[in-house]
C-alpha cells in the first residue's frame, strides 16, 4: 500500500510517501520511500517511475495519496472521495437542522409588532401616527395644543 507517513514537527506537518504492507505500522519498516509532500506549501517531490512500478505490481494507493498523485499529474484518473460521514452522525445533523428551523419559526411567531400603545395623556400611537379622541394629530396640531 502506498500511503503518507508524517515526519514533521508539532504544528509543522511534513509527509513521506512510502510503500509498505497494509498491516504494518506507518512508522516501522517500509519497503521504499517514494517521495515527500509539504502540505503547507503544497509542494511535493515524487519518484514517478518507482510509483508507477509499484502500482503495476498491484500496490494500491490510499485515497489521499491517489488524489495527491492526480493533482501532481503522476497518474491520471478521477479523484476519490476521501472523507465520509457515518449514518448516525448524518441523522444527528439532520435532526439538529430540523429542530433549529422549528425553533426559529416559533420565535418568529411569538414576536409580533406592537401596533397600539397607550400614553399617560390618553394619546394612542397607531402604526406611527398619534390619535387623540379618534382624531389623527399632525405636528402642526400638536404645536397648537402646546401653545394653548
Amino acid at each position: 500500500m502506498i500511503r503518507l507517513a508524517r515526519i514533521g514537527k508539532k504544528k509543522q506537518p511534513y509527509y513521506r510517501l512510502i510503500i509498505s504492507e497494509k498491516a504494518r505500522d506507518l512508522y516501522g519498516r517500509h519497503l521504499e520511500i517514494l517521495g515527500n509532500y509539504n502540505p503547507r506549501t503544497k509542494k511535493g517531490e515524487f519518484k514517478k517511475e518507482r510509483i508507477l512500478y509499484w502500482l503495476n505490481l498491484g500496490a494500491k494507493a490510499s485515497a489521499t495519496v491517489h488524489n495527491l498523485l492526480i493533482t501532481n499529474k503522476v497518474i491520471e484518473g478521477k479523484k476519490e472521495k476521501v472523507s465520509t460521514i457515518s449514518k448516525k452522525k448524518l441523522e444527528k445533523m439532520k435532526k439538529k437542522v430540523k429542530s433549529e428551523t422549528k425553533e426559529s419559526e416559533k420565535k418568529e411567531v411569538k414576536v409580533a409588532p406592537v401596533t397600539e400603545e397607550k400614553n399617560t395623556e390618553g394619546v394612542k400611537e397607531v402604526a406611527g401616527a398619534e390619535v387623540k379622541n379618534g382624531k389623527e394629530l399632525s405636528e402642526n396640531t400638536e404645536k397648537e395644543e402646546e401653545s394653548s
